[in-house]
């Protein structure tokens, strides 16, 4: 209700000429006035419109002022309503007493006095007015703090959105949050920084010294230097360090941190997010690894491969040529059996499977051994050296006649010395070369300067007996084969395949 709207004063009397007389004396506040002649038809009225005083007269036929009151008092809408009585008598204290219990506010005695009435209406016209602007008021404030809680409360539910959403992240992307007070020093870490560290937020405290005691001995001062470039003015700082976990284990991370500079330039909070990098410097470390490590093979690739050409000896240019491929084949094909096993190791039986399978079609080669892991190193050593020993022996041992056999048996010492025999029998009579060749030069060389070990030749006239003596790592045995020596054939011990036969 604006200040400018007229309200409604509602005068209840029997007697048409007093109802006149209160118009006359009210005029002048510029209200609308409103005549009841009765309690019944005042009644009627209040039903159906909002009044700010009532003006009654106490003596009225049917329903007197008092009862009028007490009816009007009953309606939730009227108790508040002011309302006047008008006594033609003298009324007693206790009729007083009933009228202001019926919910009178005051009383006008008659003769009335003109100014009296006006002022007394006037004052409660006002405060009801005064009394509907505040509702008024109260239901605006009102309506705006719903708005505004409603606001808050999707305001809320958006920022625990985010905050969900920005705490998943987190998890996801191994970070973590944290936030210092430059001022007092309090420290506050998120979740994914807990878990960073290794720690629980129930037993570690989170103060300066025990952040600086994770941090790892090396990275120890970088906290410090950090903060220390904050104190000179700096607003960001970005850096790679390490936390060193209270089980033992080191975690790589890069911390991103800013300043919060108020008014007066000063620093009063560092901010930051943590990321644990830890998997992708691991990654790094292992491909570094590799790469060096394909360099070391592919050097000592092509070391072999050049003395093999260098050092290979034939009377023509055919001989040569199968004597270089039959050399660089078997350095092939333990290449692939490392590569197999990515270049962890290979297992001894299956590098003798792969070098002797073109020569074990006709069941002249029998093996027996336990199933040794060799290393790269090794394993690519022997295999040469095995190449060496079954071409001589087919060119000029056992393996050139069909009544040759040969023998090949390995075992591992205790001292870590991996010992193999050559047995050659049933071939032409040998005669002890007066001169080493380079199969047999090529074994000795392999053997004992590359891998510290010793090859034993001796020429007996009925074969061949050479024993390698080869310092192994620490290896666990695969299996054990069976005690009696198996024939090295194509169909069952050797796996060959049609590929193997043709080489």
């Amino acid at each position: 209700m604006m200040d400018h709207e007229k309200v409604n004063i509602l005068l209840v009397d029997d007697q048409p000429a007093k109802l006149l007389a209160y118009e006359v004396i009210l005029k002048e506040l510029g209200e609308n006035l409103v005549s009841a002649a009765s309690g019944r038809e005042a009644l009627e009225y209040l039903l159906k419109n909002e009044v700010a005083v009532i003006l009654m007269d106490v003596c009225m036929p049917e329903l007197d002022g008092f009862e009028l009151a007490a009816m009007i008092r009953e309606h939730p809408r009227f108790q508040k309503t002011a309302m006047i009585f008008i006594s033609a008598i003298q009324v007693s204290d206790i009729d007083r007493l009933r009228g202001y219990e019926m919910g009178a506010v005051d009383y006008v005695p008659v003769p009335v006095i003109p100014e009296v009435l006006r002022a007394k209406i006037r004052v409660f016209v006002e405060l009801y007015r005064k009394t509907r602007q505040l509702e008024r008021l109260n239901a605006e404030l009102e309506h705006r703090v719903r708005a505004r809680t409603s606001e808050l409360e999707e305001s809320t539910a958006r920022l625990v959105e985010s905050e969900q959403r920005r705490s998943m992240a987190i998890a996801a992307g191994k970070m973590g949050s944290w936030d210092w007070d430059w001022v007092n020093g309090d420290w506050m870490w998120d979740e994914g920084q807990y878990q960073i560290c290794g720690v629980d937020p129930q037993h570690f405290e989170v103060t300066s010294d025990n952040i600086q005691n994770l941090l790892h001995p090396q990275d120890a001062d970088q906290l410090r230097r950090a903060f220390a470039e904050f104190a000179k003015g700096a607003k960001s700082y970005e850096t790679e360090f390490r936390f060193k976990r209270p089980d033992g284990e080191t975690r790589w991370c890069v911390g991103t941190a800013a300043a919060t500079i108020d008014r007066n330039g000063r620093v009063v909070r560092v901010s930051g997010v943590t990321v644990d990098i830890t998997e992708r410097k691991r990654a790094e470390e292992r491909q570094n690894l590799l790469t060096r490590e394909v360099d070391h093979r592919a050097k000592n690739a092509l070391a072999l491969a050049q003395s093999i050409v260098r050092l290979t000896r034939a009377h023509d240019i055919g001989a040569y040529i199968r004597a270089v491929e039959g050399r660089i084949s078997a350095l092939a094909r333990i290449h692939t059996i490392l590569s197999l096993s990515s270049w962890q190791g290979a297992k001894l039986q299956r590098l003798v499977e792969e070098e002797l399978a073109p020569y074990s079609v006709s069941g002249q080669i029998k093996v027996h051994g336990s199933d040794i892991q060799l290393e790269p190193a090794t394993a690519q050593t022997l295999a040469l050296a095995f190449h060496e020993l079954v071409t001589n022996s087919a060119k000029y041992g056992a393996l050139s006649a069909e009544s040759g056999r040969v023998s090949i048996q390995w075992e591992l010492e205790d001292e870590g010395v991996l010992t193999l025999v050559w047995e050659e029998t049933g071939g032409p009579v040998v005669h002890k070369p007066t001169s080493r060749g380079f199969g047999t030069r090529s074994v000795i060389a392999s053997i004992e300067s590359q891998l510290g070990g010793q090859a034993l030749f001796d020429w007996r006239p009925e074969g061949l007996i050479c024993r390698l003596l080869v310092p192994v790592a620490p290896q666990a045995v695969v299996s054990e084969l069976d005690d009696e020596p198996t024939p090295l054939l194509a169909d069952n011990t050797l796996h060959m395949s049609a590929g193997s036969a043709a080489r």
